[in-house]
């Protein structure tokens, strides 16, 4: 049991360092591949064309799942879109069963703190402890970002918070792109409504997601980014390290109060 939780762990490190694919110890001639490949294409027979399915059976097996996709990500769009409010996105959200995370999640975690405050965070998804109270980050991980927000004069009456998602997914899995995509247009209309003048992405997911990045989120972390709103406008965007993390690699906790220094920095110039 020590042995699969210490690999878990170091494949958790791994995965929020923005580690996405493995690397052997011997060096790979990928030009000697390619010219296998090459050969073996040549000297292969030429393909025959596939035979059309004519069953009937066979021709409704595939169309179910895009439909269903189809229609929950055009739902949300026509749902966020119009919801004219906060109260009115949050009652939409309450009631959109199209996403299978809402079918299993205990409540909506929609957000908290004050929503005409100039900085807005925007983490992953709810876990365990916000899906039993329904609040955004208050788990333990929340309660870090709670005293690295009191080390720069901040809390929850001047900042605003929630998730990407606003449903836990099993487990406390990573979401998958299936799910992303069907919520995105919440999260979006939810920060339009907010209208933050900074944004800070708490973890890669928020970052990556919502900045239509690939890179890790040590390498966006203490940056700043232009968040783009539908319209043509921006918001300076700023990703930092999930404090999740951070309760995993408190060594990191130095990067983060640098990131945390410019984001007051960033606020004190706007005020």
């Amino acid at each position: 049991m020590e042995h699969t939780a210490n690999c878990l762990a170091a494949l958790n490190f791994y995965v929020d360092a923005g580690v996405d694919e493995v690397i052997g110890t011997m060096p790979v001639d990928r030009y000697t591949e390619s010219k296998a490949t090459q050969a073996a294409v040549t000297q292969a027979p030429a393909p025959q064309a596939p035979r059309r399915q004519t069953s009937a059976s066979s021709s409704k097996a595939a169309a179910p799942r895009k439909v269903a996709q189809t229609e929950a990500e055009t739902s949300a769009r026509a749902l966020a879109a119009g919801a004219a409010d906060l109260a009115a996105l949050q009652d939409v959200m309450a009631g959109f069963d199209l996403c299978p995370l809402r079918r299993t999640a205990t409540n909506t975690v929609f957000g908290a703190g004050n929503a005409a405050a100039k900085l807005m965070l925007v983490g992953e998804a709810p876990g365990a402890d916000e899906d039993r109270q329904g609040q955004p980050f208050v788990g333990v991980s929340g309660q870090l970002l709670d005293r690295m927000l009191a080390s720069i004069g901040l809390d929850r009456d001047n900042v605003y918070i929630t998730n990407m998602l606003a449903w836990r997914p099993p487990g406390n899995r990573k979401p998958t792109a299936e799910e992303t995509t069907m919520c995105l247009p919440f999260i979006r209309r939810h920060i339009e409504l907010v209208a933050p003048d900074l944004l800070v992405f708490v973890g890669g997911t928020a970052a990556t997601t919502l900045l239509d990045r690939n890179d890790g989120i040590t390498r966006m972390r203490g940056r700043w980014f232009d968040y783009m709103v539908d319209g043509g406008s921006a918001i300076p965007a700023m990703p930092i390290f999930h404090p999740a993390y951070l309760l995993r690699q408190p060594a990191l906790k130095r990067q983060a109060w640098i990131d945390l220094l410019a984001i007051k920095a960033r606020l004190q110039d706007i005020s």
